[in-house]
């Protein structure tokens, strides 16, 4: 879903040709098979620093990266900050799915209190373990972002409001505004060991409480671009 998201917003915006997507180790690396646009594959955690050197070197193309939890808010937490705290130019599209999804279902930076996986059997100890962490409310602080907000896609109407944040991100970056993120909650029925429906219900009914949509930051600069 968040891939056919960004794919007809890039389609709607006229970009395809000089849009460059950059997706890391992870789930997130399997894009690149579903988009007819350039891509790049970089390491674990590190997109937002090849996507600064490929927008530094090519100022007039779009660049995005795609991230996952497990990548952006783990080995990938410095170069995201550090990213937003320049004000790179780019925009990040980060699922969040609360769980590592493609190396065996780890705990993650943002697996919840108490959620089981295969790295915390019994639940995750925020004693033991530490709190998970709220990426959005981190890079809101960051001077450089003009642009962060958290949706959602576990249901139609949190999926168009998605839409439209993805619009947006794009939208302040080719108007030269500065860094923009969407971090979106997602599900992971296979690694969460529960059926699909089932899997949307915990987004709603358990991440929701502890990752609040919203926008946690809107420059005065882009406000006219926000749909």
């Amino acid at each position: 879903m968040i891939h056919r998201l960004i794919a007809e917003t890039i389609d709607e915006l006229g970009i395809r040709e000089k849009t460059i997507g950059v997706a890391p180790v992870g789930c997130a690396v399997f894009i690149y098979n579903y988009f007819d646009i350039d891509f790049a594959e970089a390491a674990h955690g590190r997109a937002p620093a090849m996507a600064t050197g490929l927008k530094r070197t090519l100022p007039d193309r779009v660049v995005f990266t795609y991230q996952g939890d497990g990548d952006l808010a783990a080995i990938g937490t410095a170069e995201i900050i550090h990213a937003a705290a320049r004000g790179e130019n780019i925009t990040v599209i980060f699922v969040n799915n609360a769980i590592y999804g493609m190396t065996g279902g780890q705990m993650a930076p943002t697996t919840l209190p108490g959620m089981k996986t295969t790295s915390s059997p019994t639940g995750r100890d925020v004693e033991l373990q530490g709190w998970p962490i709220r990426m959005s409310e981190i890079l809101a602080q960051m001077p450089g972002a003009s642009y962060v907000v958290r949706r959602s896609v576990h249901d139609p109407g949190n999926i168009n409001k998605t839409k439209k944040a993805v619009k947006a991100a794009f939208n302040v970056q080719l108007n030269q505004a500065g860094f923009a993120m969407v971090e979106i909650l997602s599900s992971c029925p296979t690694n969460w060991g529960v059926s699909a429906t089932d899997a949307l219900k915990f987004v709603k009914e358990q991440m929701l409480p502890y990752y609040p949509l919203g926008d946690y930051k809107v420059a005065d600069a882009v406000k006219n671009l926000v749909v």
